[in-house]
């Protein structure tokens, strides 16, 4: 057994040993010929760096060792239409200015622009632009990985649910993929059975799901926009999200949807021009839903399926065809520490000028219940006799079953602000 100075010199020999390879690391260059890349990963030393040059590097290759790949924006690595073009199997790898394509089609083997291996620790692609793989980056148990300012251009040949994702993350804890634009392909980012991830500012367009979370926890998906997607964040079988400053913009079906989510906070979030509902909520419990704006959606809230003890204030309801849809025979306020929502469609005052309306409001109520559960009454939707029976249910509230009530209306809603990036469309 080593005693103390036994120790110390191993250190001093271990610290030497970087100092050493550090000073030994060289930056070479790599010419655009056929087999010029893999030759130059096989002869490269720890840390050296690999300047491609321009034009075409001929894939796929398999990184084993810390390298950086700089591109400059004009190296082209192309694969064989098999496999995955660039695989990392090293910690600590740089992937930088990179033009990658020619990935394979399997789905089962996930063929990728790049994938990150378990023991990709701390890798970094940044600022490439992948186009027309199944895959565009395949985090896959590595750890600590960044994906930072990339451009992922998917497929569009195949049918969506056939078509690879822009980011697929696995069992990666401590990813962060931040600042990317992914448009085509499935879905933009899709999370798998990990932890501890950030999800901050990218652009989704023209996708299935913008982020698709499953048994992903303690993670924070911020300031991300969606546009034009058949959904922008679908939250799955997850717990302690943060999802904060995103936009969902002209998607199909659901802006936002917690599905088995719980005990996670959902703050700040613009969610307009969806053509079903800005949010449904499905067994989802004891979540946060604080600041954030539903605007001229088919239905602003749609919760269901015994979703329990969430927090619901702060919110602006403007101009969607149906406010909240809610089937239950409990009363929920939806009003917390003295302060409710905002609903376009409240005709309040507000004498004592305190920024809060004088009277409840119920954004639901039996008669909306008749036409959600026989959808033929909508036939009598503007007859006298519904007119009427919506004035008796305002007039005297007890002969509701029950609903959503808030007794703390907002006079105003909240105002809201995002980067510039977020309000160009």
């Amino acid at each position: 057994m080593l005693g103390r100075p036994g120790i110390l010199c191993r250190c001093l020999l271990f610290l030497l040993g970087l100092a050493a390879a550090d000073a030994g690391a060289a930056e070479i260059a790599v010419p655009a010929r056929a087999g010029a890349l893999a030759n130059a990963i096989g002869e490269a030393q720890l840390g050296d760096r690999l300047r491609l040059l321009p034009g075409d590097h001929q894939g796929p290759v398999r990184i084993d060792k810390p390298l950086e790949l700089i591109g400059g924006g004009k190296a082209h690595v192309v694969g064989n239409d098999l496999g995955s073009v660039i695989t990392v199997a090293s910690a600590d790898v740089v992937l930088r200015g990179l033009v990658i394509s020619g990935s394979g089609s399997s789905a089962e083997h996930r063929d990728s622009a790049i994938v990150l291996m378990k023991s990709a620790e701390g890798a970094l692609v940044e600022g490439n632009r992948l186009v027309g793989n199944l895959i565009g980056v395949d985090v896959h148990g590595a750890r600590n990985a960044r994906v930072v300012g990339n451009e992922i251009v998917g497929r569009r040949g195949h049918r969506m649910n056939s078509r690879g994702n822009g980011v697929y993350v696995w069992n990666a804890p401590g990813t962060q993929v931040v600042g990317n634009d992914i448009r085509w392909g499935r879905d933009g980012i899709f999370v798998n059975t990990s932890r501890n991830n950030t999800f901050i500012g990218n652009r989704f367009r023209e996708l299935r799901f913008a982020i698709h979370y499953m048994y992903a926890h303690d993670s924070v998906v911020s300031d991300n926009l969606s546009i034009g997607n058949h959904l922008g964040y679908a939250l799955m079988f997850s717990k302690n999200l943060t999802v904060r400053g995103n936009r969902s913009i002209g998607d199909r079906d659901y802006g936002i949807m917690l599905n088995y989510t719980n005990s996670s906070l959902v703050e700040g979030n613009l969610v307009e021009n969806v053509g079903d509902r800005c949010v449904f909520i499905y067994n989802a419990h004891k979540n946060r839903i604080e600041g954030n704006r539903f605007e001229r959606c088919g239905i602003g809230v749609h919760f269901t399926a015994g979703s329990e003890r969430n927090r619901f204030t702060g919110n602006a309801f403007i101009g969607n065809r149906t406010q909240v849809k809610y089937v239950g025979s409990r009363w929920l306020d939806w009003s917390t520490g003295g302060r409710g929502n905002f609903w376009s469609d409240h005709a309040a005052y507000d004498l004592d000028g305190d920024g809060l309306a004088d009277s409840n409001f119920r954004p639901n109520d039996k008669m909306d219940r008749i036409l959600w559960t026989q959808p033929a009454a909508k036939l009598l939707l503007g007859s006298p006799a519904v007119q009427l029976i919506r004035w008796s249910l305002s007039a005297f509230p007890s002969l509701n079953p029950g609903g959503v009530v808030d007794s703390r209306p907002l006079m105003q809603p909240i105002p809201q602000r995002f980067t510039s990036w977020q309000v160009a469309r």
